[in-house]
């Protein structure tokens, strides 16, 4: 007896023969989906065909029909479907299809845009009609070549997102080898690319003399941002996301969450007498509830960072970047001999020995409260000679 689509519908757990080895199962908790039982190189084997919602009687009858067909023609059914579909899906596809997929998990809607847009600009003219089981190397460098010089660091995430959705290609079984990258560095090597430009940094020695002219300045939120994000060696983006509820003054402690963390790990920075000074000046801007910014720009919006640019080229930074305090702050760590550990843990940054990494727990807490304390005070100092 052929199955109707009322008896579908109200199918109980257990299996439902249609007729000619296809089945519709239904699981215990009551979902549907369609097998087919077929002999494939001299055995028995059972192929899922799609589930009940996605796959009707009908179409599950007609795709069982020409998979039974390939299979008496001596094809698995299953691969060769993946072939038709490898040679039916398109990179502008694949790629579409992973960032669909993805774009909730990145940081922000900003960088996942980017992610897309980079592809639209550089890889789709070239390879988005293409199938992705047909794209070689030589594919992937046309598409590199012409701004491998011109636009480096575009260049390089231009080639890593198209890894990355030939990679997730290979995944689907859309394409039988992954990405081909050692190749396409092959044909890319002995063309030169310009060094990445470093974050200009302040000598960690003008620091201080820079803290100073600060004070000198007045109390504004965007000098004050600036001085405590000097002081806690933090990035731009977690000091001018900082809102009162990461802020313990009583454990004089900054916990960082791991959703606004560059490596998705929370962090904690311990908090000086300086940076609790910055803190209860800042105060006096705001309503003081959790979620309100410790530092917030014009309608209580985050500060942007060319703010904290122009407060560092209006104090006699021309040339340094605020991301370059880091570095400062890591060279005075360095030259006043405190452990290569202790401050990259006080920078957030993580362990690169992957051995080491899944050993070491500890995150230097303890040490780091010496060694910020220390930092404010060498800061801070010609400051406190005026005084």
């Amino acid at each position: 007896m052929k199955l109707t689509a009322l008896q579908t519908k109200n199918a109980k757990p257990g299996r439902h023969a249609d007729g000619n080895g296809l089945y519709l199962l239904v699981s215990p908790a009551g979902s549907k989906s369609w097998v087919l039982r077929i002999q494939v190189d001299g055995r028995r084997r059972d192929f899922g065909l799609g589930a009940l919602q996605e796959v009707s009687l009908a179409e599950a009858r007609e795709k069982a029909q020409e998979w039974r067909k390939l299979a008496k023609e001596g094809h698995n059914p299953s691969a060769e479907a993946k072939r038709q579909k490898a040679s039916q899906t398109t990179f502008e596809d694949a790629a579409r299809t992973f960032y669909e997929e993805r774009k909730g998990s990145w940081k922000n809607t900003k960088h996942g845009q980017q992610w897309i847009n980079t592809l639209e600009a550089y890889a789709f003219p070239a390879l988005g009609k293409l199938s992705v089981d047909r794209i070689d190397a030589d594919d992937i460098a046309q598409v590199l070549l012409p701004i491998w010089q011109s636009k480096a660091e575009t260049a390089r995430r231009v080639r890593q997102r198209i890894g990355s959705v030939l990679d997730y290609s290979k995944a689907k079984g859309w394409r039988q080898t992954e990405a081909p990258m050692r190749a396409v560095n092959t044909l890319l090597r002995g063309i030169k690319q310009p060094k990445v430009k470093s974050f200009a940094a302040m000598p960690y020695k003008d620091v201080p003399a820079f803290m100073a002219r600060l004070d000198q300045g007045g109390a504004t939120l965007g000098r004050l941002a600036l001085q405590f994000l000097i002081l806690t060696a933090a990035r731009s983006g977690e000091v001018r996301g900082a809102v009162w509820g990461e802020i313990d003054e009583e454990q004089k402690l900054w916990t960082i969450p791991a959703d606004r963390m560059k490596m998705d790990q929370e962090h904690q920075v311990p908090l000086t007498e300086a940076t609790l000074s910055i803190l209860q000046e800042a105060k006096e801007h705001s309503l003081l509830r959790p979620d309100d910014l410790v530092f917030p720009g014009l309608r209580r919006r985050s500060l942007s960072d060319m703010t904290l640019g122009k407060v560092l080229k209006s104090n006699g930074g021309q040339g340094f970047t605020v991301h370059g305090f880091r570095s400062s702050f890591r060279d005075w760590a360095a030259e006043e001999g405190y452990s290569n550990d202790w401050a990259e843990a006080a920078l957030a940054h993580t362990v690169t020995n992957r051995v080491e990494a899944a050993y070491r727990r500890t995150k230097f807490l303890r040490q780091r409260e010496g060694l910020m304390a220390n930092w404010a005070i060498f800061c801070t100092s010609v400051s406190q000679t005026k005084i």
